[in-house]
């Protein structure tokens, strides 16, 4: 047999033996990270759901997602073994710094400034097309039209019959 014609069958074998190698790796870490686990462990589950390690068991752990409230759950649920100060910063919401400028709950106060910068003309019509009002109600003229009969109208041709 021709080795050429066998190097597509071997580089395959090759690239299904890395894959399944790297992912041996990546279930061999979770495990071990889900082995260090310790009461009192800040945790993230696989549902993202942030809960404190409140016993160990073999193939369980019982989690506190909430002052008294426990729940179990399987080991393989948990996702993440966080750190302390981690789990502080995203549950309780310790150390956030805000390095930005605060956005106001409301845009008034950025149109304001906008309108303080624009320069003010002496000569300004009151009634410009920006601050006119519009009237989006009916006319009275179109409440004592009449109602024009289409349809009787349609007929009187012959042609509204045929389609």
């Amino acid at each position: 047999m021709n080795p050429v014609t066998l190097l597509p069958f071997i580089v395959l074998i090759g690239a299904m033996f890395l894959m399944t190698r790297s992912a041996k790796k990546k279930q061999a870490a979770a495990a071990q990270m889900r082995n260090e686990m310790q009461p009192g462990t800040g945790v993230r589950t696989i549902g993202g759901m942030y809960a404190t390690v409140k016993e160990l068991h073999d193939d369980t752990v019982v989690l506190e997602v909430a002052p008294g409230v426990h729940a179990i759950y399987a080991k393989n649920a948990i996702g993440a073994v966080l750190d302390d100060a981690e789990y502080n910063r995203i549950v309780h919401g310790d150390g956030d710094d805000i390095d930005g400028a605060i956005v106001p709950d409301d845009a008034s106060s950025l149109t304001e400034a906008a309108d303080a910068d624009a320069p003010v003309e002496a000569d300004a019509d009151e009634d410009s097309s920006a601050d006119a009002k519009i009237d989006l109600g009916k006319k009275a003229d179109a409440d004592e039209a009449e109602p024009k009969d289409v349809k009787a109208d349609e007929k009187a041709d012959g042609e509204a019959d045929a389609k």
